[in-house]
């Protein structure tokens, strides 16, 4: 079985999410010991799509980083520092409660069949073999639907590699934003969002989470390789680290990549009716490969340059 996790990593703002929301569940993860912090620069592709008085920038991010990494310079402060607004994904409540209130209602099951009853005998021992792995008890999740069990099982690991969801770059731009009073809009909402995962098949859940368990110890150096193409400005090779999860769940990729470009490149159209400089940052996958956010802005006339 293929993984979901490129996709997922490099499309979705609910990693940090499912962290938060989780906390009530699981106990802290202990990190690895952390090495004196350095400062490595990086420089992630940026676009811009302009006409005679509008120019929208396009930014690709990565929703956990480690520490360390400066990417906030050069053309990329510059963009955000002459928009006039900022365009994410989705924007977050800053109260994590709030977050929870919205998530917890959406993930837990309302079937009254515990997750242990949805998983084969031999999914169920690795299942709970990878929570007690972890240091969560294993019926942590036994409440909660197989999708939010995936999710939260893609981004916990992750802490013991360094990543932080406080580090993602969604979270420093709204700081930078609220900082210099620019308002902040979402293109879609948390509980949109959520839905994507709340409304797949059962058997698609499942799928899923056995697939995040199969693949639980390459989590941490899948996302390193992603963050290192990120960093460089090659979308095209995010591109071709993503394709395998795509190509084994197209379903999965329509919901989560091509649909959501599609309505985004029309609302950024509909934008571009209005005078003013804006800031879009979305998961790097969303702008990089075929089917882009790009791509479909060039199929409404619309083209997106690249910013060196």
């Amino acid at each position: 079985m293929k993984t979901w996790f490129k996709t997922l990593a490099a499309t979705c703002a609910i990693l940090p999410v499912a962290f938060y929301a989780a906390q009530p569940a699981s106990v802290a993860l202990a990190k690895e010991p952390a090495a004196a912090e350095t400062t490595v620069k990086v420089k992630p592709a940026l676009w811009a799509v302009k006409d005679a008085d509008t120019t929208v920038y396009l930014f690709g991010t990565v929703h956990v980083l480690k520490p360390g990494l400066s990417w906030f310079d050069g053309a990329v402060q510059k963009a955000f520092d002459t928009s006039d607004e900022l365009v994410l994904e989705l924007v977050l409540p800053d109260d994590q409660t709030e977050v929870a209130k919205v998530t917890l209602p959406m993930a837990m099951d309302q079937s009254g069949k515990p997750l242990p009853q949805k998983l084969d005998p031999e999914t169920l021992a690795a299942y709970q073999a990878t929570l007690t792995g972890l240091g969560l008890p294993a019926n942590a999740f036994d409440a909660f639907e197989p999708w939010f069990a995936g999710v939260t099982l893609s981004v916990l690991p992750l802490t013991k590699h360094g990543y932080d969801p406080n580090q993602g770059v969604e979270k420093q731009l709204t700081a930078k934003a609220k900082a210099g009073a620019k308002p902040i809009s979402g293109f879609e909402t948390l509980t949109e969002q959520l839905g994507f995962f709340d409304t797949l098949p059962e058997v698609e859940q499942v799928s899923f989470l056995k697939s995040v368990v199969k693949d639980i110890d390459k989590l941490g150096p899948q996302l390193d390789k992603m963050v290192l193409l990120w960093g460089k400005g090659d979308p095209d090779g995010l591109a071709v680290t993503m394709n395998e999860s795509m190509e084994a769940t197209p379903e999965l990729a329509k919901t989560l990549l091509f649909d959501r470009n599609a309505r985004w490149a029309d609302q950024i159209k509909t934008r571009m009716d209005k005078p003013g400089t804006v800031f879009v940052a979305v998961g790097a996958g969303h702008l990089a490969g075929e089917k882009s956010v790009q791509d479909y802005l060039a199929e409404r006339g619309l083209k997106a340059q690249r910013i060196q």
